[in-house]
């Protein structure tokens, strides 16, 4: 299979490098754990939060690029860690990863790359990477770290062009939990770690796990919840045999489309049983498509912590006009042009228009496309929490 694209040569001190579908070689440093992976390759552009991004389920399959050039410096510890299922598989960084600074880093990034077989590739103009991405779209590509600088290149490109890409692809039922579990986790406070739920509270929330992040149950536990999570594929019946007061709709990974073939049927019947719903980023998508909406997949995506979301529509008073700075990151996204007169668009984004939020109309049940519960940040979304569960009543 021959490469349409012209391979640099290999530098000597190469380890690594990223073989794209069309061919084209990025060589690097590598750096983690030792091996190959196929993935989207995507771009992020935050500048703390790394461990976080690197454990976030809703990257399963994807290779990260990360725009902030020092990426590393603090560390990994075991407490910024959003999940232990299956997540990004590697990451891209400008500079070399240094010896931590922080007083919280319990290991430094490389040593947490290669006990979690995360592949990391340093050295690499991520610049020139990133402008590629959003000139031509998210590629996909096998990732290689290979401490000997032994490649086989036409094995890898094989590789990658025979890699069927995200659309299309369910992964919720790859990084969903296998079974039900009541939360028990709280707040994380220096020097007292995380807190514990008050399981004896009320009201009752079921969240749907598509390839949740932790700090969402934290979050709905501080707003007053008491959580219980059920596995992707739980049913209509075991879900209301729980009784809840409310059903949270997770993130995750994968096609929107492809998981709501199980996942649409069961947000319809909560819909037509009048039961309050939340879905952040992929539940939003699935809330949409259950009510008649689109989705499709963006040409880069939109992942980082620095989006200006703006809240458009009735509903939110003085407020209405107001811009939220979030965290997201997604692939896929509602269109806008899809919404039918069942749903109204609730937040915009500023940097191109597209869908971030959605409210069914007269039904206490709504979504956002991006992440109001962002650890480390930013947390201007919180009051979403606050509105979703001081509704319940």
């Amino acid at each position: 299979m021959a490469p349409s694209a012209t391979i640099p040569a290999q530098p000597k001190d190469a380890t690594g490098c990223i073989v794209l579908g069309d061919g084209s070689v990025v060589w690097g440093r590598g750096f983690g754990a030792a091996g190959e992976a196929v993935g989207e390759v995507c771009f992020n552009t935050s500048m703390t939060g790394y461990q976080e991004v690197m454990t976030d389920p809703s990257y399963a399959a994807q290779i990260v690029t990360f725009t902030f050039p020092h990426i590393g410096n603090v560390g990994a510890n075991d407490e910024d860690v959003e999940s232990k299922v299956e997540s990004a598989v590697g990451c891209v960084t400008r500079e070399d990863v240094t010896q931590p600074s922080n007083f919280r880093s319990a290991q430094s990034f490389t040593q947490w790359m290669e006990r979690n077989g995360k592949i990391g590739l340093s050295g690499v103009d991520t610049r020139a990477l990133t402008r590629r991405i959003r000139q031509s779209g998210a590629p996909n590509a096998v990732i290689v770290h290979s401490p000997d600088g032994t490649f086989d290149i036409p094995a890898l490109l094989g590789r990658a062009q025979e890699w069927a890409g995200l659309e299309g692809m369910d992964l919720a039922n790859r990084v969903t939990r296998d079974a039900q579990e009541d939360w028990e986790g709280g707040f994380w406070r220096l020097g007292h770690g995380y807190g514990r739920a008050v399981r004896d509270t009320t009201p009752h929330v079921v969240a749907v796990d598509y390839g949740a992040k932790d700090n969402i149950f934290r979050n709905l536990v501080q707003a007053g919840a008491k959580v219980t999570v059920v596995p992707a594929k739980t049913s209509l019946d075991d879900i209301m045999a729980l009784k809840p007061d409310g059903v949270f709709l997770s993130n995750g990974p994968g096609d929107p489309a492809a998981t709501g073939e199980h996942a649409v049927p069961v947000i319809n019947a909560l819909l037509d049983a009048d039961m309050p719903l939340f879905g952040i980023c992929l539940g939003h998508q699935m809330l949409a498509l259950a009510a008649g909406a689109k989705t499709v997949k963006m040409h880069q995506g939109h992942r980082g912590a620095n989006h200006p979301v703006q809240r458009v529509g009735e509903g939110w008073g003085d407020t209405t006009g107001l811009v939220e700075i979030t965290s997201m990151n997604h692939g896929f996204a509602v269109d806008g042009d899809t919404l039918p007169d069942t749903l109204e668009q609730t937040h915009v984004s500023l940097f191109d228009g597209s869908n971030c939020g959605v409210s069914v109309k007269g039904k206490r049940a709504f979504g956002v496309q991006y992440h109001p519960e962002a650890s480390p940040g930013p947390q201007d979304s919180f009051y979403l929490f606050e509105k979703f569960v001081g509704g319940l009543g």
